[in-house]
């Protein structure tokens, strides 16, 4: 009659095979966790938070808006403005560079010129340049 020690031995079921095998999943998984933090940070390392803090209609030909950003330090940034008809249309629209400077965040008012009467003005979006 065979054992069940013969029968792993005949099977390649020992302890030794099933300790590399974890190891190797072992490693595997860490190389894994650390690809995706490292594409996690990578990501988000240049990224610009923006507030919207507010608008102002000057007349039917600008609109002023007002607003904030956070971005990381010794970097240039670029924000493009819009102003928006009732109906959402695009009146106006300006990019604005703003140089690099010792404060992570800054805050702004801008004028923004436009083709028609303005109800809203807001940022559409900054990023480092």
């Amino acid at each position: 009659m065979t054992t069940k020690a013969e029968l792993d031995e005949r099977y390649g079921r020992t302890r030794r095979g099933r300790r590399a095998g974890w190891i190797t999943i072992g490693a595997f998984a860490a190389l894994a966790v650390g690809w995706l933090t490292w594409t996690t940070v990578a990501s988000t390392i240049d990224d610009v938070g923006v507030d919207d803090l507010g608008f102002e209609v000057v007349d039917e030909r600008a609109v002023e808006v007002s607003f904030q950003f956070t971005a990381p330090l010794g970097r240039d940034v670029v924000c493009v403005l819009e102003a928006l008809d009732e109906d959402f249309g695009v009146v106006g629209w300006k990019v604005f560079e703003y140089p690099a400077t010792e404060s992570h965040a800054q805050q702004h008012r801008e004028t923004v010129p436009t083709v028609a009467e303005a109800t809203t003005g807001l940022v559409n979006s900054c990023r480092v340049s």
